[in-house]
């Protein structure tokens, strides 16, 4: 399921902000993160199209939850820049960041 708008310029102003450029919106795609034949992220991952970054071209953002309470804390936003460059490999690179600082 696709974003609202609103959610869309939620995360649009957050790569502004972050990123220091403007950006379009491409599209919706559904994530799914399994390991161990038991899925540990299932969500919408919205691509978005850089303006004007020096080294991206590409951005992928969405809404993160705390795992065991599943409230949200805070929005994920990743350059497409290697080894990033698909909303699969976005999700994957933070689930892998937060396990290797010990956060849920």
């Amino acid at each position: 399921m696709a974003e609202a708008p609103d959610d869309i310029a939620t995360l649009r102003e957050a790569i502004r902000k972050g990123f220091k450029c403007e950006s379009r919106h491409v599209e919706s795609v559904p994530v799914r993160e399994v390991f161990r034949r038991k899925s540990v992220w299932e969500g919408t991952v919205e691509v978005f199209d850089l303006v004007g970054h020096p080294k991206a071209k590409r951005a992928y953002a969405w809404r993160r939850a705390r795992r065991d309470t599943g409230e949200e804390v805070r929005l994920a936003v990743l350059l497409g820049v290697p080894p990033i460059d698909s909303p699969q490999k976005a999700v994957h690179a933070v689930i892998m960041s937060d396990f290797k600082c010990g956060r849920k």
